[in-house]
């Protein structure tokens, strides 16, 4: 049952907007091996911002994400793409729907 989540906003530098739009495009892949990654989106939110919003079992399937090669690739480019550091939030999901 998937009961935590991260959602990370993400402010593009102007004209870097199409970098990150790619960036997350390219993360699915990195995701896909990780078994404790329940959900993972690549969200645009308007002309500059983005967000990843991801889901999980469990704290260890959260914690191996955080570590994982998305973010480790996220903290190396942020400084390039991004024209703030990622805001990186812990939440609970209280109700789900995913496809079985």
């Amino acid at each position: 049952m998937v009961k935590l989540a991260l959602y990370v906003r993400l402010e593009a530098k102007p004209g870097k907007e199409q970098d990150v739009e790619q960036f997350l495009r390219g993360g699915l892949p990195l995701v896909e091996v990780e078994p404790g990654t329940i959900a993972w989106f690549g969200i645009r939110l308007g002309p500059s911002t983005f967000a990843i919003f991801d889901a999980f079992n469990d704290e260890a399937g959260r914690n191996a994400h955080l570590s994982g090669k998305v973010a480790a690739a996220l903290m190396e480019r942020a400084g390039d793409l991004l024209a703030e550091p990622p805001e990186i939030e812990k939440i609970d999901v209280l109700a789900a729907k995913l496809p079985r």
